[in-house]
């Protein structure tokens, strides 16, 4: 990152910290995978020469943006969502500092998620068989960030302080690319522990940085994922949850990561008292849908992927959504999954709703960041 870029940013920063007030924030620093990526990967691809990813392309953003940005969806993300409600404009990925030198509106935030990272470096999956499909894992992107601060510590603590910390989603990627790889779920199960350390490193890196209010998800109910329901189609090595149709011992899988998470974060909590913790359920909030998608208007269903390359779950590893000859769903707004294994901008709109409107963070973010200081989103209230 080019110093003078570096040095805007942090002035920048710094006088928007001055707006801190009621316990809301005036920046937003993201880090985590595809489901907050808003365009590490797209950039990174382009500055290497390598080929673009497959959501680089068409349909890729066609709901919202018109055209691709990188996200991994046809429209907006949760982190989009949390930007417009706090009133900040959408939130620049870090690459984009290095391939323009413009940091205008930077001082609201900067987004180092990255689609297809890992919680854990990529030398332990290597280690295992296990292909990885970047190495910008987040100790990478929390390197990123560091790079990006000034010498002086009390500047730091300032400008951090003021920031609203997401820290992913992250760690789902790790158990992905190992199920992908024929690693059966009992023994990615024993690659919990080491994910949630990774990320509970990060978030203490952070702390000791100036860290105030920080964000972190758990993992969604990966049982109902276009992806793994297809994987697993017609296998006699799974039960299926009969209220939802959802793949039983990998929900359990994702709840037991989740559930290690809230027991260090409790840790955390007991040690910096003085830091805001907030625990997002991803995964109880998106299973409101998977238990009854009609009723929230998703009346395509949550398991069938909008944009696929046919099958039971409209998905197929081999065709991605990208491809020339495929076409998205005609209404996407009414399907829950997008592409298999990412979701729609309506399904991330519900989630975000759920989080940081109803009751699905600990603490609720309504008691952190008071009604009156968050804005409509995007024709829907956003006051919490």
């Amino acid at each position: 990152m080019a110093h003078s870029s570096t040095f805007c940013l942090i002035l920048t920063l710094l006088i928007n910290c001055n707006l801190h007030v009621n316990g809301c924030y005036t920046s937003i620093t993201s880090f985590g995978d595809s489901l907050a990526d808003t365009g590490n990967m797209k950039l990174m691809s382009m500055k290497s020469d390598n080929a673009l990813p497959h959501f680089a392309f068409p349909p890729y953003g066609e709901t919202f943006f018109h055209e691709p940005t990188g996200r991994c969806s046809n429209g907006r993300l949760i982190i989009d969502f949390i930007a417009e409600s706090l009133g900040l404009p959408l939130i620049t990925p870090s690459q984009a500092i290095n391939t323009t030198f413009n940091v205008t509106g930077l001082g609201q935030g900067v987004n180092y998620a990255v689609a297809g990272a890992t919680a854990l470096d990529p030398s332990f999956h290597i280690a295992r068989g296990v292909y990885v499909k970047t190495n910008a894992s987040l100790g990478v992107q929390l390197g990123w960030f560091k790079e990006s601060l000034s010498p002086t510590v009390s500047v730091n603590k300032r400008l951090i302080g003021c920031s609203l910390i997401l820290m992913g989603e992250i760690g789902g990627n790790d158990y992905n690319h190992a199920l992908e790889s024929g690693k059966s779920i009992d023994e990615v199960e024993g690659y919990v522990p080491f994910v949630i350390k990774a990320i509970i490193s990060a978030i203490n890196e952070l702390i000791d940085l100036g860290a105030e209010t920080l964000v972190i998800p758990g993992n969604l109910p990966i049982g109902c994922s276009a992806t793994y329901l297809t994987m697993f189609y017609g296998s006699n090595k799974v039960k299926y949850d009969n209220a939802t149709g959802c793949i039983t011992q990998l929900n359990k899988f994702a709840e037991y990561h989740n559930e290690q998470l809230k027991m260090e974060l409790n840790k955390i909590r007991e040690v910096h008292p003085e830091v805001t913790i907030i625990y997002a359920d991803y995964y109880n909030a998106a299973m409101q849908v998977f238990l009854s998608p009609h009723k929230y208007g998703f009346t395509n269903g949550a398991l069938k992927a909008c944009c696929g390359g046919g099958g039971p779950f409209n998905y197929n590893s081999s065709v991605a959504c990208s491809e020339p000859l495929l076409t998205s769903c005609a209404e996407p707004d009414t399907y829950f999954n997008w592409d298999g294994l990412h979701l729609t901008e309506a399904a991330y709109r519900f989630i975000f709703k759920s989080l940081f409107e109803g009751s699905y963070t600990t603490p609720q973010f309504r008691s952190v960041c008071p009604t009156s200081r968050l804005r409509t989103v995007g024709g829907l209230s956003s006051s919490i």
